[in-house]
Parts: C-alpha cells; sequence; structure tokens
C-alpha cells in the first residue's frame, strides 16, 4: 500500500473516531503523502475563523497536531502515538472564509518497530524508537508562509498496532553505523 493511501485510510479513522477532528478538519484533503512527508490544504470556512473572521489560531494549532500524527503515520505507523510538546509559531493571518491554505509536514524523526534505536537513512530522515519529531509549515493562497509549528510524539508503544505497514514503507536502503 503505497503511502498517500495509508495516510488518508489514518485521516479516515480520526474522522470516524474522533470527537474534535471530524468537527473542526472534516474538509481537509490529504493530497500527497510519501514516507516521511506529508501534504494537506483546507478551504476555510466559518467554522476555522474567530470572531475577527479570519483563521482561528486553535484551527491552525489543530492542524498542527493532526499533521504531526500524518507525518507519523506516512512512516506506516497506524497508532500514531501520543502529543508531548507541540508548538505553533504564527507570523500572520492565515486568510479569511474561502481562502484556500495548505500545509506541509515532515516527520523529522520518526521510530519504525524492529530497528535498533537510531538509524540515519540516505535520504536524511532519522529513525528513532520512542519519539517522534515533526516540523510544518502552512501556507496561504499566494504561497506566502503564515505559521510553522512543530510536534513531539511518543510513539513507543504506537508500533505494536496490528494496522501498521512499517516495513512496507521502510526505506530499503543499508544502514549506516
Amino acid at each position: 500500500m503505497p503511502a498517500l493511501k495509508f495516510v488518508r485510510s489514518v485521516w479516515e479513522s480520526f474522522r470516524a473516531n474522533s470527537g474534535l477532528e471530524p468537527r473542526l478538519l472534516d474538509g481537509l484533503r490529504v493530497t500527497s503523502a510519501v514516507p516521511g512527508r506529508v501534504k494537506f490544504e483546507l478551504d476555510i470556512q466559518k467554522e476555522h475563523t474567530n470572531r475577527l473572521n479570519i483563521l482561528h489560531g486553535g484551527t491552525i494549532a489543530s492542524m498542527v497536531d493532526l499533521g504531526g500524527s500524518l507525518a507519523v503515520a506516512s512512516r506506516g505507523l497506524f497508532a500514531t502515538g501520543v502529543s508531548t510538546d507541540l508548538n505553533v509559531t504564527y507570523l500572520s493571518s492565515g486568510g479569511k472564509i474561502g481562502d484556500l491554505i495548505k500545509a506541509e509536514v515532515t516527520c523529522d524523526k520518526c521510530m519504525l518497530s524492529g530497528l535498533e534505536s537510531v538509524v540515519q537513512y540516505t535520504d536524511h530522515v532519522i529513525v528513532g524508537k520512542t519519539l517522534a519529531f515533526t516540523s510544518i509549515n502552512f501556507t496561504n493562497s499566494k504561497g506566502e508562509l503564515f505559521a510553522r509549528g512543530s510536534h513531539t510524539k511518543y510513539v513507543a508503544l504506537a508500533w505494536k498496532d496490528p494496522n501498521n505497514i512499517v516495513e512496507e514503507l521502510s526505506p530499503r536502503e543499508e544502514k549506516k553505523p
């Protein structure tokens, strides 16, 4: 199963089983996914805005959280762990109702089961044993960066999920010392 199909299945699981995501981010579309990197977009609706009718900071923070989980999923983990830290930097307003926003999230350090605690691959994605570190950038319809974030997840137990496809999405290069 390619990463995009798997990440979309994880997103559908969030939508089906979570209280927040289907209410706040139901219109979010995963547009691209490869191991370690996910892109998604959202058309800003009324429920995404604050009283000034611009994108609410809480919506952005929720997308940092969800984006980090989807980036972890792109490495084959169906259970994406739990948050230990989340940071958002707001650079400017993300837009208003009707605007399209885009996000690109990377799993800077993710965990794969059955491997040593830290393994470096040629694509510079580091694989760790217990924590996943993700970073995300948000752009507006003009392609301008308006927010960025980071999300740390505890994933040590996530690899036990029977729905994982970790081996299928793992890099095949030789491990480096």
